[in-house]
């Protein structure tokens, strides 16, 4: 959890740089740092112990020690100082979708704002107007950017939950005798953002979790319940039940609460009720089941059902009548898309991350950098990715199991023309199409931008859909109906992005699939920590109700680069 803490330091770090009007390349170091330590997924304190704090991407003598002292003190005296040296509040209005740091600067010097409820006061009353460039429209943006940061500090990211329930649970396995412990709740059916963290376990470990050195507050102590708040601000409810009750606490507790109302309400049909000590037959209250969570359902008359379908979006009835979908599972997946390099804005080799591909089993890794209109992400002039494009030929040359697709994330203009001419994107294997700018841009705009690149019979998939970012951006307008209609008749696969972005969303990829479209599962990883967010990808896959046909990613390499060929050929022959 330390990489997590120094992350958002040094993000802070950045934007007080930047409000100040600091050296921009030292705000790019201290923002390059934070993104490394955030899908830094080994310890990092052995890293510092070790002295290889260096061999991290961005991670300079400067930095290195700053990590140290962290990790030492706890405190890091140069952010420490540069906040006292600024007004109190600035970091809390840093932290509002689209308010940049030099709007802040602007804010402060000329209306003395320095907090998010002077802010909100100040839109509301239309002060802001007296200011150049801020008219109504900027003050929707700022009303609806302070709403989804409201929101998003009651939710936590999946991915940063995933990462820290990895950190509790290996704490707790090292208490000598634990049987059996398992997540719980909204993540464990893979929700998009947890409220809290619930564990289960049927050993004595609370001691474990209270005297952890993520805890930074007891809420509860009890003999049953444990409740602590870290220090990242998530609430972790540790829960100990009897094993002959584990399987039907872990499916009480997994929820969600309307499916457990249906279970609930299908045994009292059966005569029979069910809670979090198992299953009993009312009349005799004999315990019947409750040890398995399959054979809590078994006893209800009901095929076990995969944690991130019970939502009761009509998966009681599904079970009943044996269509359950086969989901998607992590072995079915045979490669990555839309993967970054230190090409144009990722933190790792092209080396590297095809290392990391065959590590992870898979048969391809698409490396798909910005084109050239994007800037700030180093995009690629066609040259350079004449340059990249060799060197993937290179790599390949050497064999082995994982082979580099020769990709690039291109992006769609104004009038949804594509950033490359088509004699680039017809060299490439895989070609991802994405909206970057243009954001405020109407619903018929931005869908008719989208519909033109698919009609491009080179532009393989469409990257993060609805443009969303959780916490940080809420989707543009786009007529997501005419998206799957235009995806289906192109032959074009849309992205579900596993990245703090989740786009398609559960509920949108599920209405893509029922519409007949292909969709892949990509990372959107920039550094080789990143290729572990599969698993969020995945898990938001099977809330879909997504079996392997239905994605790109479940191809062989030749199966794929086949599914690719066909559309060139389709649409050329209908231009």
């Amino acid at each position: 959890m330390k990489q997590h803490e120094i992350a958002k330091l040094f993000t802070q770090m950045a934007d007080l740089l930047e409000f100040r009007g600091d050296n921009p390349f030292r705000i790019r170091a201290y923002r390059r740092a934070a993104e490394t330590l955030d899908s830094f997924s080994g310890d990092l304190e052995q890293t510092a112990r070790n002295g290889t704090l260096h061999t991290l991407s961005g991670i300079g003598a400067d930095l290195s020690e700053k990590i140290g002292e962290y990790l030492s003190t706890g405190k890091i005296r140069a952010i420490d100082k540069l906040k006292r040296e600024l007004p109190r509040g600035i970091l809390g209005l840093l932290e509002v979708p689209g308010l940049g740091p030099k709007t802040a600067k602007l804010l402060s010097d000329t209306l003395h704002i320095t907090t998010i409820a002077q802010l909100e006061k100040a839109v509301k009353a239309h002060r802001l107007r007296r200011l150049p460039g801020f008219q109504e429209k900027k003050e929707q943006n700022l009303l609806k950017g302070i709403a989804t940061l409201k929101k998003g500090r009651e939710r936590m990211w999946v991915g940063t939950a995933l990462s820290l329930a990895q950190v509790v649970m290996a704490r707790l396995r090292e208490v000598p005798g634990v049987s059996r412990l398992s997540t719980a709740g909204s993540l464990r059916r893979m929700r998009e953002t947890i409220g809290d963290l619930d564990i289960l376990a049927a050993s004595r470990v609370m001691e474990a979790l209270r005297t952890a050195p993520f805890c930074a507050r007891v809420l509860l102590s009890g003999t049953t319940k444990t409740s602590i708040l870290t220090s990242d601000g998530l609430q972790i409810d540790l829960r100990v039940v009897a094993p002959k009750s584990f399987g039907a606490a872990l499916q009480y507790f997994t929820g969600s609460k309307e499916h457990n109302v249906r279970l609930r309400e299908l045994a009292v049909r059966k005569g029979l009720k069910v809670n979090e000590y198992g299953v009993f037959r009312v009349k005799t209250n004999t315990r019947i089941a409750g040890r398995e969570e399959k054979d809590v359902y078994k006893a209800l008359g009901v095929p076990w059902i995969p944690p991130e379908l019970r939502e009761d979006h009509g998966e009681l009835e599904r079970a009943k009548s044996g269509k359950l979908p086969a989901l998607v599972e992590r072995r079915h997946i045979r490669g990555d898309f839309h993967v970054h390099s230190t090409w144009t804005d990722g933190r790792d080799t092209l080396e590297t991350m095809m290392r990391e591909g065959a590590a992870r089993g898979y048969q391809y890794l698409a490396i798909c950098d910005h084109s050239q209109s994007l800037r700030v992400a180093h995009g690629m002039s066609v040259a350079r990715l004449r340059e990249q494009m060799a060197e993937i030929r290179a790599f390949n040359t050497q064999g082995g199991p994982c082979r580099i697709l020769m990709g690039a994330e291109v992006d769609i203009l104004a009038d949804g023309s594509m950033d490359y001419p088509d004699d680039i994107l017809a060299d490439l294997d895989i070609v991802v199409g994405s909206i970057h700018s243009g954001f405020a841009q109407s619903e018929a705009t931005i869908t008719r931008r989208i519909i033109t690149a698919m009609q491009n019979p080179y532009v393989t998939l469409i990257a993060h859909p609805t443009g969303r970012i959780l916490g940080r951006r809420d989707p543009y307008a786009v007529n997501l109906d005419a998206v799957f209609k235009a995806a289906r008749e192109t032959g074009t696969a849309l992205e579900l992005n596993a990245s703090m972005r989740v786009d398609l969303n559960d509920a949108a990829a599920r209405q893509a699939r029922e519409a007949g479209v292909m969709l892949v599962i990509s990372t959107d990883a920039h550094s080789r920590d990143q290729l572990d967010q599969m698993a969020i990808g995945i898990g938001t896959a099977r809330r879909a109700g997504i079996e392997p046909r239905h994605l790109l990613n479940c191809l062989s390499r030749d199966q794929l680069l086949k599914w690719i060929a066909r559309k060139r050929v389709t649409r050329k022959g209908r231009s």
